[in-house]
């Protein structure tokens, strides 16, 4: 026995061998000429996987949350209009971090497992001036996959700042920064970027920038004010060695292992390989007579899937079931319908034949719990969709 189970739930993920050695390594001083190196490496390389040769990138110790927290601090100030566009949990979350620095924040709420139509955003944008709009491109509590492209646009014709969560995203979904015109991208390390938990990065346009330089208000966060953040990050691309806060020495040159390895891989052929994967294991779901929480698969996120529990079953059955068979599956996060759905990761380094495991795991638990189904099934519609993709 391996005597480790797969980790497939949306975050932390599995890691690549390479990335796990690097965060091995002993830790270097923070001025340490190679160390250096690494942190603008990884500055560089984020502009290149964010598809934003134009931003400025920021590498931060702390989690998804905090990048979320930091594009709220910097570019809202105290009755600035904020338009949510929510698809879930994480939406909410965006309101709550507006509210707490004194946002007029309006939310936009798609119905559980929809998205916000483009019709009722520019609806609501030609209402009132809003400073910013924040989008869930991928809620991980629903798997709900919203297209940023258009509302980016529509942002830029209302004159607002385009925010985009891509925490269950980057590296995992399509986005073009500056292609597409959005102002602040952010993720956390640990989902499709492919590092152990504790980074928060994000990319700011030259638009934000600039806003955020005009502030009326110093900035109420002292750990994220991008005033203390800019000039480390200056002079960590400059290979100059600079002092904020002791910057999370490994995973940085995690992160750099980890960014070496998107940029070889391509980011495009990452992208296709998640969405290939992705479209395969929702036709094994499928097959086995089980609803993914999406209303169309057109909106179902390509690094993680929901799915509803058969009715009538005991959902914590079913996961410790799974388990049993060494594959570690995420409960609900939706407090609406928490006990009613499951959620499956398949981001970063997922391979097919974690996916086959996952499969296998899950026909076993379903039939050991009396859930009617043909054994092999979902994975000969798994393989089904690989072999038609090739």
């Amino acid at each position: 026995m391996k005597g480790r189970k797969l980790l497939m739930i949306p975050g932390p993920i599995e890691f690549e061998p390479e990335v796990l050695q690097a965060m091995g390594i002993p830790t270097q001083s923070h001025v340490a000429p190679d160390f250096i190196e690494t942190f603008g490496n990884s500055l560089e390389l984020m502009r290149e996987v964010w598809k934003s040769p134009k931003g400025q990138p920021f590498i931060v110790a702390g989690t998804g949350t905090l990048a979320m927290d930091m594009a709220a601090a910097n570019l809202v100030e105290q009755g600035d209009r904020v338009l949510v566009i929510s698809t879930g949990y994480f939406g909410h979350r965006f309101k709550d971090i507006m509210d707490r620095y004194g946002a007029e924040t309006t939310i936009l709420e798609a119905p559980i497992g929809d998205v916000v139509s483009l019709e009722a955003i520019e609806k609501e944008l030609q209402s009132k001036q809003y400073k910013a709009l924040t989008i869930t491109h991928v809620d991980t509590s629903t798997g709900v996959l919203v297209e940023p492209k258009p509302i980016a646009q529509l942002a830029k014709k209302y004159n607002t700042l385009s925010i985009l969560d891509g925490v269950c995203s980057v590296a995992g979904e399509e986005i073009d920064q500056d292609e597409w015109g959005l102002d602040v991208v952010l993720t956390g390390s640990q989902k499709a970027i492919g590092v152990p938990p504790g980074l928060a990065l994000l990319i700011a346009s030259q638009k934000a920038m600039e806003v955020w330089k005009k502030r009326k208000m110093p900035v109420s966060n002292y750990y994220a004010d991008w005033n203390n953040w800019l000039p480390i990050m200056k002079a960590y691309e400059e290979r100059r060695p600079s002092y904020f806060g002791t910057p999370a020495v490994n995973l940085i040159v995690a992160l750099e292992a980890s960014l070496k390895i998107i940029a070889a891989e391509g980011v495009e052929e990452r992208v296709k390989r998640h969405q290939i994967l992705a479209k395969a294991f929702r036709e094994g779901v499928s097959s086995l007579d089980l609803e993914i929480l999406p209303e169309r698969n057109e909106i179902a996120a390509n690094t993680l899937t929901a799915v509803y529990y058969p009715e009538g079953m005991d959902g914590t059955a079913l996961l410790s079931k799974v388990a049993e068979s060494d594959v570690i599956l995420a409960g609900g996060l939706l407090s609406e319908i928490k006990t009613n759905y499951f959620r499956i990761g398949h981001m970063g380094s997922v391979s097919a034949n974690d996916l086959i495991a996952v499969l296998g795991a899950l026909e076993r638990a379903l039939s050991e719990l009396g859930h009617d189904i043909n054994s092999g099934k979902s994975l000969q519609a798994f393989q089904n969709v690989l072999l038609g993709s090739n």
